[in-house]
């Protein structure tokens, strides 16, 4: 008896300690879906070509994004919310692009998407997030994603007919008047295309000579060939993105071409540099300031926010920065700056506080979008940029 008397002494505080823990376990439970309640992610979606032909692109951007969303959370997210990227690969095909927007709008619901990487995979995706009115930010370069504008949409890069602006002022003052165009069959190739025919015509410049190339193409020799046999050309424009004007690069150099070569915001990184190799000798190019932040002057506002974004980005990837990371980070930057002014996530209101972005310093530039204007730069935060010595300079 005495032994069956000791285990029921035993047993019964156990078993108060039993329920007490359970009251407490179901207490913390409670709590934490309390708390999980309150602090619901914001959820940031992304469609971006990390793999395939603009993997150039997409890898900084996702890069990015993942860095910053991880550095905001770390300051106690946004609104009091942790951030959550959802972010997809599309490998560089538009088509799949759609697709994958499907998923973050239906099944993911995300709060905002950044992305295509391209001009093809923005204007894929736009159709369905129109529909949907959830705030898209592009990182895509053509002139077409914000003209006309598109009511949910907006861009970080700057566009092709700036770019195709930039280019020709440059010509004409070196008394550039008759050139040879290379541009890609892609969305960018094609809407560049298309802008430079327009703008030649207002700074006095002659497109004698026009071919194109496919975004796969391992060689531009014939196209090239053709645009050098032709009377009177003085210089070349190579409008595309990725791989191929890299591939074209080479071929000119190979060909011996001697006439100055230009390439467009369609190859701002250092990876454009390296598959170029010495080829890219003196090309002549339009990008945003990140490219040359170290050799920016003190008193250029956006030094600051360039330079800082480039130690980050370089600490935590150990790679050379590039603007289409740059255009990543200002995306979510303005997405930011919407949620903080609004305090809310409330679609429909983030999307007119974006349309309302003014002086906000980005990478690219100092952004001031209206409703006519869903991309806000001004000309002049293009910089006119050549490589030398393996290295991107300013030209004065």
């Amino acid at each position: 008896m005495s032994s069956f008397h000791h285990k029921t002494t035993v047993i019964k505080p156990r078993r108060h300690a039993m329920k007490f823990k359970l009251l407490v376990l179901a207490a913390g439970i409670v709590l934490s879906s309390m708390q999980a309640g309150a602090a619901e992610p914001i959820k940031v979606g992304a469609v971006l070509s990390t793999t395939g032909a603009a993997s150039f692109l997409g890898d900084p951007e996702y890069k990015t994004l993942k860095m910053y969303v991880e550095s905001i959370n770390a300051e106690g997210g946004l609104l009091g919310r942790p951030l959550e990227l959802v972010s997809y690969d599309d490998g560089s095909d538009a088509n799949k692009a759609n697709t994958l927007t499907r998923r973050l709008l239906y099944d993911d619901k995300v709060d905002v998407i950044i992305g295509g990487t391209s001009t093809g995979a923005t204007m894929s995706m736009d159709p369905l997030i129109e529909r949907a009115q959830v705030p898209f930010i592009s990182l895509g370069g053509a002139v077409v994603i914000i003209d006309p504008v598109k009511k949910w949409m907006f861009k970080t890069s700057h566009t092709d007919r700036m770019v195709a602006e930039r280019i020709f002022d440059d010509m004409k003052k070196r008394g550039i008047s008759k050139i040879g165009l290379l541009s890609e069959t892609s969305g960018l190739g094609q809407s560049g295309k298309k802008e430079s025919e327009i703008a030649a015509p207002k700074y006095g410049i002659q497109i004698v000579a026009n071919e194109t190339y496919n975004p796969k193409d391992t060689d531009m020799s014939p196209q090239l060939t053709k645009i050098r046999n032709t009377a009177g050309v003085q210089s070349v424009l190579i409008f595309g993105m990725g791989q191929g004007p890299a591939v074209a690069t080479r071929n000119y150099k190979q060909l011996g071409i001697q006439l100055p070569l230009y390439q467009t915001h369609g190859v701002c990184s250092e990876e454009y540099i390296r598959l170029s190799g010495p080829a890219a000798e003196g090309v002549r190019l339009p990008c945003a300031a990140i490219l040359v932040a170290d050799k920016l002057p003190d008193s250029d506002p956006q030094k600051p926010v360039v330079m800082g974004y480039a130690k980050a980005y370089a600490a935590k990837w150990h790679s050379e920065v590039s603007a289409f990371g740059g255009g990543a980070y200002d995306a979510l930057m303005i997405y930011k700056a919407a949620v903080e002014k609004t305090k809310t996530t409330d679609k429909a209101k983030v999307r007119d506080a974006i349309e309302h972005t003014h002086g906000l310093v980005g990478t690219a530039g100092i952004f001031n979008m209206t409703p006519e204007d869903h991309l806000g730069l001004s000309l002049t935060s293009l910089r006119l940029l050549q490589i030398h010595d393996g290295d991107w300079t300013l030209v004065n």
